[in-house]
């Protein structure tokens, strides 16, 4: 064939769908704490608020031995309670739960704000980096895997970002304020309660390991789930599973990995309930120790200054030292889980982006633009394991397949097709150098797999050369600003993508600003806008999940109407109706002819009309410029090209559109309204 192919490599999977590997964890802290620097203020405030609530919660319970020993039984039971020392300990007493209470909403309000702030901006420059990555990481990776990491994974972290801080901070304080309080009333009875601390630490430790490795591959089957959801239940996923009756198989899919989900939530909250439940047990039981030891003491006659209100305090500051404690092991088992997260996270932001803007880099403006367009001695290969290792089980056959594709030149993950029966090579492109002239239309034919579609990316810098250089008006395309690349050249493809909206959202994506006059004047222009009228709201009517309430013809005139608005100097037609009916490509051929007026026009050719219409014609094979020239003068020459035409259209009678009517494969013109004899 000239042209055509498919663009299936890219939805295979492949490098970046897995964390490269376990990050050193004074790396990943760092790299967390960098997230909080913004609100360092906000967050001294809140370290104030926890050391003040913290601390000030000790109080209470060092005032109960005050109101025991010197109020209430000030000299024993012999004479009555000091009221007026009880009035003023008991208002104290009351006023602190007050105090603590009013603050803590305040610190909760704080801390709550900077987290939901942290959580913002790690969303935002997560989906800003990955709008920066280039065209090579999106087809190797699925979406759903994108999805997950944006969603799940950012989500999973909310509380251990809003909360862990705080909490950890707020812990740490009541602990060490509440030891010292317990020491200064007894170190013996704070020796009894604390004995077997360390070995909980230890074992939190060890249940925090297990903890992180689950989280990770909970992560990881929700990724899993989320890409069986986005690729079964999109329309084109239903449309394929009842085409080829798969759902039984689908469900049962879906239901495995749900059931896989499942146990690793349950694992992953029975990790460490046992260790909780005994410290629980030792904690809760630990008063009874203490009345148990006392008595013991007091009934031997030892002297250590132990009294009723010493035990009652006691008792209460070991009921306070319980909780954090317990909370402060259980964080440690979450903030062990919440790395594997972070990790996922990071490893998407610390990838590179490879196509980038130089400092220096120039701004074109397109009405200055002339559409020269020339490739110098360009080289090209696509990358291999560009975004890391592949985990998933399947993916190393997936990245043969896409390798075998790139090494084929078939045009990387979203090339034409494999070519049977041939060795690999090394480029995809290799020392091609052509011109085209301002307000040419050039045709760009060859085999299936010959680097059609790739030279077309790299004019865009969809990707970058790997020798050589693209040039437009004589300036390397990787010394332009590539926002005002993007204004100057525009693109129609095979597969037109919608969005899930209006007509008039999808065509104001390339002019946001326009009129509704323009819009109009637009679907005009691709022989739209009396079908948009058609539909029951008109341009304010939603085409559906990619446009599938529309047909193909339309969204293709569709598409066509969006890039009129946006008005290009340099326009690529990547096959843009070689998917169509012969009607629907006459209505989409009648688009493109005022489309293509005045501007330079790329075409990678797949029907005789395009190629006929050209100004030059560019016949690629194997990542080699073999030939070029008009119709006639490639025909003349016998070459590849008069092959290929030979295969495409010699079988049968064949015809394409022309200034004049119809001209047959024989090269016999036949006028609008005759039939072709058979």
């Amino acid at each position: 064939m000239i042209g055509g192919g498919h663009r299936w490599a890219g939805r295979l999977g492949g490098p970046g769908d897995r964390p490269s590997g376990r990050v050193p964890r004074s790396r990943l802290v760092r790299d967390v704490a960098q997230l909080f620097r913004p609100y360092r203020v906000a967050v001294a405030g809140i370290v104030v608020l926890v050391l003040f609530t913290a601390g000030i919660g000790v109080a209470n319970p060092l005032l109960i031995k005050v109101v025991f020993d010197t109020a209430l039984f000030p000299c024993g039971a012999r004479c009555p309670p000091n009221l007026p020392r009880l009035y003023v300990l008991v208002s104290v007493m009351i006023a602190i739960p007050i105090v603590t209470g009013a603050v803590g909403i305040l610190q909760t309000y704080l801390t709550n704000r900077v987290g939901q702030r942290v959580m913002e901006d790690l969303r935002n420059r997560l989906y800003m980096h990955l709008q920066g990555m280039s065209l090579r990481f999106f087809t190797g990776t699925r979406t759903g895997e994108i999805q997950s990491r944006l969603t799940n994974d950012v989500g999973s972290i909310q509380s251990v970002v809003t909360d862990t801080a705080s909490s950890l901070l707020s812990n740490v304080v009541i602990l060490i304020s509440t030891l010292i309080a317990m020491v200064l009333l007894s170190w013996q009875l704070t020796a009894l309660s604390l004995f077997i601390t360390p070995l909980f630490v230890w074992y939190t430790y060890r249940a925090g390991l297990v903890r992180r490795r689950i989280t990770k591959q909970a992560q990881e089957s929700k990724a899993e789930m989320t890409a069986i959801t986005e690729e079964t239940l999109s329309v084109s996923g239903i449309l394929l599973s009842k085409v080829f009756g798969r759902r039984d198989e689908e469900v049962a899919r879906f239901r495995q990995e749900n059931r896989r989900l499942a146990n690793l939530a349950i694992r992953q909250e029975m990790v460490g309930r046992t260790l909780f439940a005994v410290i629980g047990a030792f904690f809760s039981s630990a008063p009874a120790l203490v009345y148990l030891i006392a008595g013991e003491v007091l009934a031997h006659g030892v002297n250590t200054g132990i009294t009723a209100g010493t035990i009652v305090a006691f008792t209460t500051l070991q009921s306070r030292l319980f909780f954090p404690i317990g909370s402060l092991l259980q964080v440690s088992v979450e903030i062990q889980a919440s790395l594997a997260l972070f990790e996922r996270i990071f490893d998407y932001l610390r990838m590179p982006h490879d196509i980038t803007d130089k400092p220096d880099a120039t701004v074109l403006d397109p009405s200055q633009v002339h559409g020269e367009v020339r490739f110098d001695r360009v080289y090209f290969r696509y990358a291999r394991d560009a975004y890391g290792p592949m985990n998933t089980d399947g993916e190393a056959a997936r990245a043969a397949v896409t390798a075998v594709l790139a090494s084929n030149g078939a045009d990387g993950a979203a090339g034409d097709g494999l070519v049977p029966n041939e060795a690999p090579r090394p480029w995809a492109l290799e020392d091609v150098t052509l011109q085209v002239k301002p307000g040419q239309l050039a045709a760009i034919v060859g085999p299936s797999g010959a680097g059609k579609t790739t030279m077309s990316y790299l004019i865009p810098r969809l990707y970058d050369v790997t020798r050589g250089s693209v040039l437009l008006d004589g300036i390397d395309v990787r010394d332009v600003r590539i926002d005002s690349l993007a204004s100057a050249i525009s693109m129609v493809t095979q597969e037109t993508y919608l969005f899930h909206a209006s007509v008039r959202r999808n065509l104001l994506y390339a002019k946001p600003d326009a009129t509704q006059e323009e819009l109009e004047a637009a679907a005009r222009a691709a022989f739209i806008h009396d079908r948009i009228v058609e539909l029951e709201q008109g341009y304010d009517t939603v085409v559906g999940e990619r446009g599938y309430r529309m047909s193909g013809g339309e969204k293709q005139r569709l598409a066509i109407a969006r890039v009129v608005l946006k008005a290009p100097r340099v326009l690529i037609l990547d096959e843009a109706t070689s998917a169509l009916d012969t009607t629907s490509e006459r209505l989409v051929q009648a688009a493109l002819q005022p489309l293509m007026a005045g501007r330079t026009t790329i075409a990678i050719a797949h029907r005789l009309s395009t190629i006929l219409a050209a100004d030059v014609i560019f016949v690629i094979d194997r990542g080699h410029l073999v030939e070029q020239g008009t119709h006639l003068e490639l025909i003349a020459q016998g070459g590849i090209y008069a092959r290929l035409y030979e295969q495409q259209f010699q079988g049968g009678r064949v015809e394409a559109e022309c200034e004049d009517g119809y001209v047959l494969s024989t090269g016999e013109v036949v006028h609008a309204g005759a039939e072709a004899a058979s």
